[in-house]
């Protein structure tokens, strides 16, 4: 297998994986959508609506929230603040990018360990979010999404190395 098509192959499965990542973001979020104005539809017009549909929206918001953060951490665009583009220039600003993006990893490495140790308790304990589904199965977003983003972080990181070692040859 040569350099070209190995590469052809991993460009291919990360459209496939941002494509699943879209799909899922998309169809959670009109999930929510309709579960909020079905619920206020049947309040209104039949006096009740169905019993777990909040709680399944807040944990849908937080779905929402952490598939949208790993889909945002792509290329970089999770959280950014744009002023080292203004002041910063050259080798500096590779470099200054190249530690920002291995803190957050870093960081993002330790959300993950300490909600899976979270989410391992909540399964130890065993309660019930809504409709007999587990806690900890609602719960189990977080250290996955923290994984995926360090895991994008140590990429960006690593390409921005290469870039410093490049721009000093």
């Amino acid at each position: 297998m040569n350099k070209q098509s190995s590469k052809s192959l991993l460009e291919r499965s990360m459209t496939i994986i941002y494509r699943v990542e879209d799909s899922i973001l998309v169809g959670l979020l009109l999930l929510m959508i309709v579960l909020s104005v079905l619920q206020i539809f049947l309040r209104n017009f039949f006096g009740s609506g169905i019993v777990w549909s909040e709680v399944l929206v807040r944990v849908l918001v937080l779905w929402v929230g952490l598939i949208g953060a790993m889909v945002a951490s792509r290329q970089g665009n999770h959280i950014n603040i744009d002023i080292m583009n203004r002041y910063l220039s050259g080798r500096v600003k590779i470099v200054v990018k190249f530690v920002i993006e291995l803190f957050t990893a870093l960081i993002c490495l330790v959300v993950a360990y300490y909600s899976l140790q979270f989410v391992q308790s909540e399964f130890a304990y065993g309660g019930e979010s809504f409709a007999k589904v587990p806690i900890w199965l609602c719960e189990s977003i977080i250290p996955f999404a923290f994984m995926v983003i360090s895991l994008r972080y140590f990429l960006l990181s690593f390409m921005n190395f290469k870039n410093i070692i490049d721009f000093t040859s």
